[in-house]
């Protein structure tokens, strides 16, 4: 596996991103939109999630396909961000077509940021629709990382969260994208270092290339979460996207998400945890023209891992520091 050109999400043919954010309050929105309706899949496994229109995507339902997913601070207000999203989807024709309306397919996962410091004091509505319909306008092949939209406020145990991402293509030609905010109740670095446990998984010096500690700490193994840092802290959640050109089906995109929750595990200790979200969207392009073959669709999972962890590395590594951080980010160490 090597990374695709921009090592971005975007390499996945079919897909844009935006940011946008207010860092006066200290969030914001990212959305993924597909240029076509993209098949679509979710598989959630952290213990606290905040979701919209995730049920369609089982595989067993209906709908198939999707026209843009959304990762927003805000914990549950951060929904809203949605109605942005499928307001400016409306405006341009997109949607899908039920007898003469279009109903634009937009499902939402959020992450809790409200106590990071940021200003919250919105009056009557809070501010996530416009940042979700601002985040659209602004979708492009190239995006900002670190932070700057859903990653915009985001915390780990150790340093500043931020959004991140990172590609593979596989020996097969199939390109897979992540896409991560990541806010987790635990740590992306390794004790007391600034050494990823994403580490082995690095391509060339993306996030630091410092590899993983030798000697190994020897408290590295015990959990480091933001209840044992700071008791107050409760502002957790880790959500992603996976993307892929290949052609799946909606169980097979399921799978896929699946296996981008490994990515997870290889970077975040401990992930996954009764006060974490823990989400992953899956989205199917098709853009290659070709369904992988059952022995190719395990290195494509193995390559959403891969891509998935480093990502959460780089969001983390990404972000800049700011007045009034509670926390240092990983560049200020």
């Amino acid at each position: 596996m090597r990374p695709g050109p921009k090592n971005l999400i975007t390499d996945v043919a079919g897909l844009r991103v935006g940011n946008a954010e207010d860092h006066a309050l200290r969030s914001g929105v990212t959305v993924v939109l597909c240029e076509e309706p993209a098949v679509a899949a979710v598989q959630v496994l952290g213990g606290a999630p905040g979701t919209r229109e995730t049920d369609l995507l089982a595989p067993h339902n209906t709908v198939q396909t999707v026209d843009a997913v959304v990762l927003s601070g805000g914990s549950a207000f951060g929904l809203d961000a949605a109605s942005g999203v499928q307001a400016g989807l409306r405006e341009t024709g997109r949607g899908l077509a039920v007898g003469p309306y279009r109903v634009p397919i937009v499902p939402a996962a959020i992450l809790f940021d409200l106590m990071n410091g940021g200003e919250k004091d919105w009056g009557r509505y809070p501010p996530y629709r416009e940042l979700g319909h601002a985040a659209l306008t602004a979708a492009s092949t190239t995006f900002e990382t670190g932070s700057a939209g859903a990653g915009t406020g985001a915390l780990t145990a150790t340093f500043k969260g931020g959004l991140g991402s990172a590609s593979a293509v596989t020996e097969e030609g199939f390109t897979v994208g992540a896409l991560v905010a990541v806010n987790a109740l635990g740590s992306a670095t390794v004790g007391d270092t600034r050494h990823f446990w994403a580490a082995p998984f690095e391509e060339g010096a993306e996030f630091g290339g410092l590899g993983l500690p030798a000697p190994f700490p020897e408290n590295a193994r015990l959990p480091r979460t933001k209840l044992s840092a700071r008791p107050a802290g409760v502002e957790n959640t880790t959500i992603a996207v996976i993307a892929t050109d290949a052609i799946l089906t909606k169980a097979e995109a399921r799978r896929l998400a699946i296996a981008a929750h490994d990515g997870f595990a290889r970077a975040l200790w401990p992930a996954h945890t009764p006060m974490d979200g823990d989400l992953v969207f899956a989205l199917s392009t098709g853009r290659s023209g070709r369904a992988p073959a059952p022995e190719d669709f395990i290195g494509l999972c193995a390559a959403a891992a891969s891509a998935m962890a480093r990502a959460i590395a780089r969001g983390v590594h990404d972000a800049r520091p700011m007045p009034g951080d509670l926390l240092p980010g990983w560049s200020a160490r």
